[in-house]
């Protein structure tokens, strides 16, 4: 009984309604697909609602998407222009803006082509791309930060030692390291599950390529390799915010001691900022990959990762440029070129 549903139904439909007719027109899209040996790839269903609901979020996280290129993209350029600057602080600053500019465009673009997809379809290739994108400068993250925490720390607690100690040779390694230590973390996890043989359906009840969904799609279930990515995932997100924490607390003790009042100031003000940027990231991360990945619910999995992946890096401009008098000068002098 062939029906075309779509002209016949002028209702609104309810949002797990409509869910289940668009994973059951997915399934019958891959089966047809799958017999004629044409389709190798996954359906990422994104966020189910109405045709308008779809359209709404497209254009909302079409302005987010642009408004976070801005805003990263102007620190790098005020950190390149503005000579006063040329500081390991910021130098690292625009470095992590820069990681911040790929690590919302592996993800968003694809996620706003999806909303005005009917099908939804991601390539094999292009799924584990991005997959292995996305956890690279995640992690990549996560050591800039502590990279970032340390340099405070120096600044602060070790000022009459810190131009000697970081130096400009020293910070172009440490921005190499985290770089290269980011990218080599997963590499061996994600060329595993790469590997493995996937059945069903293929749909991905997610907006991106998510270790939890696609390892519930395996053929064979490997509790091993779950255990291995659900221990090297948060890992260094745990290790390196126990450093991080840790330096603050000496930053704190050191702060507390400054006599004048306004060095107090200014020295609550750069360090609280960068707090503010780890506790967003680490503190969604930890949320999302401190238990198992298969026990999240796919509601839960989305809204986790939809923050640190996309609202994360769309705030982070604004925390860093509206508590640092120095960035909003330069912002400033930019913005007038």
């Amino acid at each position: 009984l062939n029906i075309n549903l779509s002209s016949h139904l002028s209702f609104h439909w309810h949002p797990v309604i409509a869910g289940a007719f668009t994973a059951h027109r997915h399934m019958k899209i891959f089966n047809t697909s799958s017999n004629s040996s044409t389709f190798t790839g996954f359906i990422l269903l994104g966020f189910t609602c109405h045709r308008e609901g779809q359209i709404l979020l497209f254009v909302l996280f079409s302005v987010v998407y642009l408004l976070t290129l801005m805003g990263n993209g102007s620190i790098i350029c005020a950190v390149h222009w503005d000579e006063r600057l040329h500081t390991p602080m910021y130098i690292l600053l625009a470095n992590f803006s820069f990681l911040e500019i790929w690590y919302v465009t592996c993800t968003v673009p694809n996620m706003l082509a999806n909303f005005l997809s009917d099908t939804k379809i991601i390539s094999f290739s292009g799924c584990f791309l991005q997959f292995y994108f996305f956890f690279s400068l995640g992690a990549t993250e996560c050591f800039f930060l502590a990279v970032m925490a340390f340099d405070r720390y120096l600044a602060i607690c070790q000022p009459l030692h810190y131009p000697t100690i970081m130096t400009r040779h020293l910070c172009s390694n440490l921005m190499v390291s985290c770089w290269v230590l980011g990218f080599i973390w997963l590499l061996i996890p994600i060329i595993i599950i790469s590997q493995m043989s996937f059945c069903g359906s293929r749909i991905i009840d997610h907006f991106l390529c998510d270790p939890g969904p696609l390892l519930t799609l395996t053929c064979k279930k490997a509790p091993v390799i779950e255990l291995v990515f659900n221990i090297l995932t948060p890992l260094p997100v745990f290790m390196l915010f126990l450093f991080i924490v840790g330096s603050y607390a000496l930053v704190l003790r050191a702060v507390l001691r400054v006599p004048s009042a306004a060095g107090r100031r200014k020295s609550f003000s750069t360090c609280g900022s960068h707090l503010a940027v780890v506790s967003l990231f680490c503190g969604s991360v930890i949320v999302m990959y401190g238990s198992p990945t298969s026990t999240h619910e796919a509601g839960k999995q989305k809204t986790v990762t939809l923050f640190y992946s996309v609202v994360t890096p769309f705030l982070n401009p604004m925390i860093y440029s509206l508590r640092n008098k120095d960035m909003k000068k330069a912002l400033k002098k930019f913005w007038r070129l």
